[in-house]
């Protein structure tokens, strides 16, 4: 499937919803496919990792390790990531207010996580494992 980092004609897509396009509606029409299109730009500038390298580091022990957990479940974090990598893989067409939803999430999250960042090297650390787990790594 394609994604968001594809760099095709998706970016440019916008669902038509006066016709039956395929979008799952989990909730009543309130957004507008302006709110929908400037969500999915905030997202892809926030979540700068691929699909492949988010999968990968979210299978390291690092990744699991990190994070705020309840009774040793998966991090909100961890579980967040494997969100976004089925984000990565949807159609923009396809994905539902649901989905828009967990965008903003996301972007809100790495944007308050980037103004917390701790002084000297970030690259091992806390910090910078958990904002990859949103999908942001500060170091690229």
């Amino acid at each position: 499937m394609t994604g968001l980092h594809s760099g095709n004609h998706l970016d440019a897509m916008k669902p038509d919803r006066s016709l039956a396009t395929g979008r799952k509606r989990t909730e009543p029409d309130v957004s507008t496919d302006e709110d929908d299109q400037q969500t999915y730009e905030k997202f892809s500038e926030a979540v700068n990792m691929t699909r492949a390298e988010l999968e990968k580091w979210l299978d390291t022990e690092e990744a699991k390790d990190v994070g705020q957990k309840k009774d040793g479940d998966e991090s909100t974090g961890h579980r967040s990531g494997r969100r976004i990598v089925k984000l990565l893989q949807t159609r923009k067409a396809e994905l539902t207010d649901d989905d828009f939803a967990h965008m903003r999430k996301v972007t809100g999250y790495v944007n308050r996580h980037l103004a917390q960042r701790p002084s000297g090297d970030t690259t091992d650390t806390p910090w910078r494992y958990s904002l990859m787990n949103w999908g942001h790594d500060p170091k690229k």
